[in-house]
């Protein structure tokens, strides 16, 4: 029986003042990517695309672990954009040949009355065609954990996202600074020195 899942998850964050403005820490979208995962469950593929090795996940009587692969890339105006590109699930075959996964979601700051904030949102669909046994549990209660699931998925990275951006952000800024990379008086990178 095939099936969809989905849930959205909006984050506005602020942020406290520092000599490098934001919308430069949101050109390193590994930096974002950190944020997000244990660096233990992330693997770089290239300088866009990302895996992440999310922790098993119970469904139901199934435990299933996904691993995503995620493309991460910035626009001039300073937004960062994220969406899966390739999907696999471990610990049921089955599943893995029926299961597609979309997640796509976008960082941006914004000014108002003079302070500087993050706002974003994620939306996360799964679309599955689950084993036999489950096609005898009525529809709704399927969608109910389901849904129930991918939400409680998106509000765990929602609270990493809170704890990990900033305090990654001031690290940053005091990293270009001791290197001498930013101009503060033209607000503008002299040589940028990624890390």
């Amino acid at each position: 029986m095939a099936t969809k899942f989905q849930a959205c998850q909006s984050v506005e964050i602020p942020v406290n003042y520092q000599p490098i403005p934001i919308k430069h820490y949101l050109r390193q979208p590994q930096r974002l990517v950190n944020a997000l995962a244990d660096s233990s469950r992330i693997e770089q593929l290239s300088a866009e695309i990302f895996r992440l090795k999310m922790r098993p996940l119970a469904f139901m009587s199934l435990s299933i672990q996904p691993i995503v692969d995620i493309r991460v890339w910035t626009l001039e105006g300073g937004t960062i954009y994220l969406e899966s590109v390739k999907t696999e699930i471990r610990g049921i075959d089955y599943i893995n040949r029926r299961f597609q996964l979309d997640l796509k979601g976008n960082l941006s700051s914004y000014e108002k009355d003079g302070n500087i904030r993050l706002q974003g949102i994620a939306n996360l669909e799964v679309f599955v065609e689950l084993p036999p046994p489950f096609s005898f549990t009525p529809k709704p209660i399927l969608e109910t954990t389901g849904n129930g699931l991918l939400k409680s998925v998106l509000l765990t990275i929602k609270q990493r996202l809170l704890r990990q951006l900033l305090i990654d952000y001031q690290r940053w800024v005091e990293s270009q600074i001791l290197d001498s990379s930013f101009d503060s008086d033209n607000n503008n990178f002299k040589v940028f020195k990624p890390e």
